[in-house]
């Protein structure tokens, strides 16, 4: 039974690095750096340690302010799956579903504890394991819909994180600017150093924005998008593993769980059922 519970679960998540993300980060920075070359002024007018201090700290110290440890842990740890995200073939995770509902319909539900070590999802394991537990089906979705409300308002803190740093890194910026003026003042009697004061005063704000809307905003809107993504993925499991204890018809399952594909998915699935025939026809 373990073998054919394997063969009924197919790889269905995977983990690739996201090159749209690393494309997105290349481009941003290539276009500063042009944008600052094409002014003619050089790189180094922009190095301005003083400043890159009061607004990498700043914005760090209101962060910890701010956020709990545990939910900046858990932000931060939210980084590395950016880069590395966990890729999941929906109509894969269909499939296999439907394969349970056959086996679930000649076997009996109490199938469900055998096949669960072999799923492809650690949330569909977990869902099956706790349908055998709670008999009650207005439980069990509940106990369902608690879990992907938990997940969800999680992925909210962790990208709320990012959103709050990006939101104060430009004030910040703002205020290594004025302390570069009140610099530049106390040299007044000097026209030239006032001139290259000020320019360089104001690379503080140049620091604070580029760091709020090239990375801190960008990264919390990526955070949510993953988290609406992957919230999908488990109402697709959710309403299977409904369907599952229901009984109901595997063609029935399949048809009510296409819901959760890509137009693109349904489209070129539906290309292919259309040329079965046509291939059949053209034998005869």
């Amino acid at each position: 039974m373990e073998k054919v519970a394997e063969k009924l679960a197919p790889k269905t998540e995977r983990r690739r690095l996201d090159l749209y993300l690393v494309a997105g980060v290349a481009i941003a920075a290539c276009a500063m750096f042009a944008g600052v070359l094409s002014t003619g002024i050089g790189l180094a007018y922009f190095l301005h340690p003083t400043g890159a201090l009061i607004v990498v700290g700043g914005t760090l110290g209101v962060t910890l302010i701010t956020t709990p440890p545990s939910a900046l842990y858990n932000s931060l740890g939210r980084i590395r799956n950016l880069f590395a995200t966990p890729v999941t073939n929906r109509e894969a995770l269909i499939d296999e579903i439907v394969s349970y509902a056959r086996l679930s319909r000649r076997e009996g539900k109490m199938i469900f504890e055998k096949i669960a070590p072999s799923c492809s999802n650690e949330f569909l394991r977990n869902a099956l394991l706790l349908a055998l537990d709670v008999k009650d089906r207005a439980e069990l979705q509940s106990a369902l819909e608690m879990e992907l409300r938990l997940r969800e308002r999680q992925g909210e803190v962790d990208a709320k994180t990012f959103e709050v740093a990006g939101g104060f890194a430009p004030t910040i910026g703002i205020i290594g600017t004025v302390i570069g003026l009140i610099d530049v003042l106390r040299q007044f009697s000097n026209i030239t150093a006032v001139g290259s004061g000020i320019g360089t005063a104001f690379v503080s704000t140049i620091y604070g924005l580029a760091l709020a809307n090239l990375l801190l905003l960008p990264m919390a809107h990526r955070i949510r998008a993953r988290v609406a993504e992957r919230f999908e993925i488990h109402e697709l499991i959710s309403e299977g593993v409904l369907y599952l204890v229901d009984g109901a018809h595997p063609s029935l399952l399949r048809l009510k769980l296409a819901a959760f594909l890509r137009e693109a998915s349904v489209k070129k699935k539906n290309d292919r059922r259309n040329e079965l025939p046509l291939a059949s026809g053209a034998n005869g």
